[in-house]
């Protein structure tokens, strides 16, 4: 666009904060799952992409659902969660993370998050576990993934169930260890704005065999249905509590081109991370903005750069300041102690970081695909901002 007040170029793309990248394999497969004639999920597809999310995760087995969401709520199934029983988890989150219990009966209890990597402050779980706490849940933010060593020990200390919410982890690591396959289970987003999408979708990834077979009667509305396929029973029926969180072999299909091309991906993401992190060092410390440095052994997914600004007025600056430059950068959670729902619920303690971050914190474009012409076009706008 045209903007007389732009010292930066006189002709400016307008660059979206997420454009979901196709990898040009998409269409191709989708045909192919339409001639084989079996488009209702579980079919070839949906198999394939479960082989391939079972090589990248190392979990038990994994399921396709039709969002990260549907996959949360089938933990709380899993677990028999209903009135009186809470789950901790961080109250910088998205709405899912809450819902998924308490649908089910069961109240969220919030923690506070640690400054430097916006996840759960495992020094503030204990604290908050009672005779009626079941499970913690843990959110690796921006893929960086939480402490959980020490969060495993708490939960094994206790007796309960840790669910790693792993929507922006998918090939992230910490200490050596694959993000999602060391709580009991983990929940997978492919969302349009996460690195590997199918428009709209998820997976569940199960890390204990005991939780297989009823998660695959969960998820077929209650029936032994996937029993029935493989000859185990000779009809299916309705054998437990269920829904249809089953996603289509189109959906399926799409998802099978990206994850074929998962390295590429995140070999492009990657690129814009670096590039961002080396490229805006020097105007953050002049500026008076932070950025993301992580611990070597934290091998994050490059699905979030974020900044953070020095208070609220001055975000309300920058991301207006990266408009008139047609670049669109948003904000994240509005942490849900604070929403008109997540009053209702407890929280463990002050979560004075959780506040201040969310106040201050700013996220940066970042897809795949993105042309160089735009990433410069990014850099400028930004390091332009005093």
């Amino acid at each position: 666009r045209r903007n007389s007040s732009c010292s930066l170029t006189e002709e400016m793309d307008e660059i979206p904060f997420n454009r979901p990248y196709a990898t040009g394999g998409e269409l191709a497969l989708i045909q192919d799952a339409m001639s084989r004639g079996h488009l209702a999920g579980d079919g070839f597809y949906t198999k394939r992409a479960r082989q391939l999310l079972t090589d990248l995760t190392g979990g038990e087995s994994v399921l396709l659902t039709t969002s990260c969401t549907h996959a949360l709520e089938m933990t709380a199934l899993l677990l028999r969660l209903g009135e009186g029983d809470e789950v901790i988890m961080p109250s910088f989150t998205f709405v899912s993370c809450a819902n998924a219990f308490v649908l089910r009966g069961a109240r969220p209890v919030f923690v506070d998050i640690k400054r430097k990597t916006h996840n759960i402050d495992e020094s503030q779980i204990e604290r908050a576990i009672t005779d009626r706490t079941r499970a913690i849940v843990v959110v690796h933010y921006a893929g960086a993934g939480c402490e959980m060593d020490q969060i495993m020990a708490i939960a094994e200390r206790h007796g309960v169930t840790v669910i790693e919410d792993n929507a922006h982890g998918l090939g992230g690591r910490i200490h050596g260890q694959t993000l999602g396959a060391m709580g009991a289970m983990s929940t997978l987003s492919f969302h349009e704005t996460k690195n590997i999408q199918c428009g709209e979708g998820g997976a569940l990834v199960l890390n204990r065999p005991e939780f297989v077979e009823r998660a695959e009667i969960i998820r077929e509305k209650g029936t032994n249905r996937s029993r029935f396929f493989r000859g185990q029973v000779d009809k299916y029926t309705w054998v437990d509590a269920g829904s249809s969180y089953l996603p289509s072999e189109v959906l399926a299909a799409f998802l099978v081109a990206q994850l074929e091309r998962f390295d590429d991906i995140q070999s492009q993401r990657m690129h814009v991370w670096r590039t961002y992190s080396q490229e805006l060092a020097q105007w953050a410390d002049d500026s008076g903005f932070e950025l993301p440095v992580y611990e070597p052994d934290v091998g994050h997914p490059a699905h979030i750069f974020w900044v953070l600004a020095s208070d609220l007025e001055q975000r309300t600056r920058f991301i207006k300041h990266m408009a008139e430059f047609g670049v669109k950068c948003v904000f994240h959670y509005v942490p849900l102690h604070s929403s008109p729902m997540g009053q209702k619920y407890p929280t463990s303690g002050q979560l004075s970081v959780t506040d201040d971050v969310s106040s201050r914190l700013v996220r940066l474009p970042l897809f795949a695909g993105m042309r160089n012409s735009e990433l410069e076009q990014i850099l400028a706008a930004v390091q332009s901002f005093r």
